[in-house]
């Protein structure tokens, strides 16, 4: 699994970082404790960032959610297990 932030070009290094972690499941504390920032810094430059626009996305190899049938044909009948 991979994840992807699209539009990073708008933002400035520290919002970079603090996207980075807190996309990654960071709390503000974790990533002011991890950068050496406040954590309202940190609120502020998710803002900031969020403000400029990114977008995550999440590369997923194989099928390990059990969804793209035998051929991985995503399209494909989907077999209920109730």
């Amino acid at each position: 699994m991979q994840l992807e932030i699209r539009g990073l070009e708008r933002l400035s290094h520290r919002e970079r970082q603090v996207v980075a972690l807190k996309e990654t499941g960071a709390s503000n504390d974790e990533v002011a404790r991890r950068l050496g920032l406040a954590p309202a810094t940190v609120a502020t430059l998710f803002n900031r960032a969020r403000a400029k626009g990114y977008q995550v996305v999440l590369v997923i190899s194989g099928d390990p959610l059990g969804v793209m049938g035998e051929e991985g044909d995503a399209h494909g009948d989907l077999e209920s297990t109730e």
